[in-house]
């Protein structure tokens, strides 16, 4: 039993690491709300445990610093043939970690349902003459997930609903709300938020939109009364949140109720002084819904919520220790598994909170973040032989087989046996 590092595993193992991570980023790029999160998930840490798997495994075969020479000439086909067993693990514990941090603790709801208030008051003729809004929100609906509900409302003296809650899971269904956006015109009346986020609670309550979590976004140009105590406490109660959009607003008043409105329902304000600019804050705002996975940034209800950071760090450190576990487990090696697993629990516990307080929604940094997380959990396992000492102990029955036809103290050669004719010493 000794304590040792094999340099080379090492950094063929962050080499691997760095492979995973452009897999995995291609695999969030393309499937990320295409198909279930599980799965997707499942693959992402399955692609991480067969190419640190194989970096490992390739640097022992240089270099078998761990397992020693014994194990290249008598069990490296068996560790060939054992390494698939570390992607299926990795996929059976991302996938289940990732299951049980999608699931709504304390009533927590998915964001499905979209309410688009949109300001058509007469000043909106100055503000955006174009009607860029109106382009902006049809291009939002066709880049939705299937899965999501949009309603559109205009206002200006009162509000009406343009397009009521609407499920997107057939391209007839976005086409249907597209041309309903399309249609929209501007009026000559004047602003009324007050009302415009009454007709969206209404909405809201409706039939159509029970179940499921849901959020506003607010578009104005314009200022109105509207005592945000007392006109958003139902918003409160049901922790919806406003995001606001203000367009070219020169009252400082108006930008004031925006930021307020947003502030206090836990929504995010915008300032636009372009309107050929709102099909991007549009976007941004959808994506900061975005589904809940242990790789991204948690944008929902539950953004703030410590029983999700503490779901998040657990899973992190079991897929870690099953990293680890699937090691040992491809080496053949009851000492390697227990250190390597060790290993793998404490460099899950650093990525996890690497992901938890590091992603943050912006799309450059959020991918750093993973980099590291990444790295963090290939790089800890491959140092832990260092601080768990490792000696030889089969797992399988087949390598305890082959253990047992050698004769102790001989790890490379048998005993030659004895001739019988002779006598004596």
């Amino acid at each position: 039993m000794q304590r040792k590092i094999n340099v080379l595993l090492l950094f063929f193992s962050l080499i691997g690491g760095g492979i995973s991570f452009v897999v995995g980023e291609i695999l969030l790029a393309r499937w990320l709300g295409e198909i279930p999160s599980i799965l997707l998930i499942g693959g992402y840490f399955a692609v991480v445990g067969i190419c640190v798997g194989l970096g490992c495994l390739l640097a022992e075969m240089v270099s078998p610093r761990l397992n020693g020479a014994s194990w290249k000439q008598r069990y490296l086909g068996l560790s060939w043939r054992l390494l698939p067993a570390t992607l299926v693990l990795m996929f059976g514990i991302g996938a289940v970690t990732e299951f049980v941090y999608e699931l709504n603790f304390g009533g927590a709801k998915p964001i499905k349902n979209v309410v688009m208030v949109i300001d058509d008051s007469g000043s909106m003729m100055q503000s955006d003459p174009n009607n860029s809004r109106y382009t902006a929100a049809q291009a939002l609906v066709r880049s939705m997930d299937k899965d999501n509900h949009v309603a559109v409302l205009t206002f200006s003296d009162d509000a009406r609903v343009a397009q009521p809650l609407t499920s997107l899971a057939k391209p007839a269904d976005v086409e249907q709300v597209s041309s309903a956006i399309a249609n929209l015109q501007t009026t000559e009346g004047g602003t009324n938020i007050s009302g415009a986020l009454s007709e969206a609670m209404n909405v809201m309550n409706s039939e159509e939109a029970a179940g499921r979590g849901a959020m506003v976004i607010l578009l104005s140009d314009g200022f109105s009364e509207f005592d945000t105590s007392r006109e958003l406490q139902e918003y409160l109660d049901l922790g919806i949140k406003v995001n606001t959009i203000g367009l070219g607003l020169e009252d400082p008043s108006g930008s004031y109720l925006l930021q307020d409105i947003a502030t206090t329902t836990g929504g995010q304000y915008y300032d636009v002084t372009d309107a050929n600019l709102l099909g991007d804050v549009f976007q941004q705002i959808y994506e900061r819904l975005g589904d809940r996975t242990l790789v991204t940034e948690r944008s929902d209800a539950t953004a703030d919520s410590p029983y999700y950071a503490a779901v998040r760090i657990l899973s992190l450190i079991l897929i870690g220790a099953a990293l680890g576990l699937g090691l040992g487990i491809m080496f053949d090696n009851r000492y390697l598994a227990k250190s390597f697993g060790l290993g793998g629990g404490v460099s899950g516990l650093f990525a996890g909170l690497i992901l938890e307080f590091g992603l943050s929604g912006h799309s450059f940094f959020d991918v750093i973040i993973r980099l590291i997380a990444v790295l963090i959990l290939a790089a800890i396992i491959g140092l832990f032989t260092m601080v768990v000492p490792i000696g030889e102990g089969r797992l399988s029955r087949r390598g305890q087989k082959n253990a047992a036809s050698q004769t102790p103290g001989s790890d490379h050669f048998p005993t030659p046996r004895r001739d019988r004719s002779s006598k004596g010493f």
